[in-house]
């Protein structure tokens, strides 16, 4: 069994594009516990970094600290999966596909980061867990304006809105033929 920690750059796309990713060349800090097992090595480890991205509901830009855990088997490519060497070619392609092996003792951490990684940021992250976005209407940041609001008018009573803005009370009783309406008040009061 052996203990490393080291700093690898991040490499491209590590992360959901356009939403939160962990920046091409920024430090991912690694902690691994490698153990010699019968079938292969098995890794045991934590990656750490800082992803970048944008809040979904304010759009303003944020950074978040990730921290994720990954354990995955690397065999050997000669052994099967109980570590006993082959001594014929596999017949079952399809569990070889799977599997991940080692390589002239190397293996290839990159893809097992990436799932880890990818898994363990946010799919919706946000600046604050109240956030409260922006104004459907105007696109104003809400937490800036707390008391924003519009008046909301039913588009299919806009137009006569619009029309009832343009006609004054003494033209409405015009219109109506009638008298207006305080003289009919006074009238009933005389009687």
């Amino acid at each position: 069994m052996q203990r490393l920690s080291r700093p690898i750059d991040a490499p491209k796309d590590f992360g959901l594009q356009g939403v939160i990713e962990v920046p091409e060349g920024a430090p991912v800090e690694l902690d691994l516990r490698l153990e010699s097992v019968m079938e292969g090595v098995l890794v045991t480890g934590t990656a750490r970094a800082s992803a970048k991205g944008e809040c979904v509901r304010c759009l303003e830009p944020l950074g978040l600290e990730v921290a994720a855990d990954f354990q995955e088997m690397f065999s050997y490519p000669d052994a099967d999966d109980r570590g006993r060497a082959r001594t014929e070619p596999a017949d079952d392609a399809e569990e070889d596909e799977d599997r991940l092996f080692l390589e002239d003792g190397m293996f290839d951490l990159e893809p097992v980061l990436r799932d880890a990684v990818v898994l363990a940021l946010p799919m919706q992250p946000v600046c604050q867990e109240d956030c409260e976005g922006l104004c459907s209407e105007c696109g104003v940041r809400l937490v800036d304006e707390p008391g924003h609001h519009h008046d909301a008018v039913d588009i299919r009573w806009a137009a006569l809105q619009g029309l009832a803005g343009s006609i004054q009370d003494g033209e409405k009783d015009e219109m109506s033929g009638d008298a207006p309406r305080s003289a009919h008040v006074d009238e009933k009061q005389e009687k």
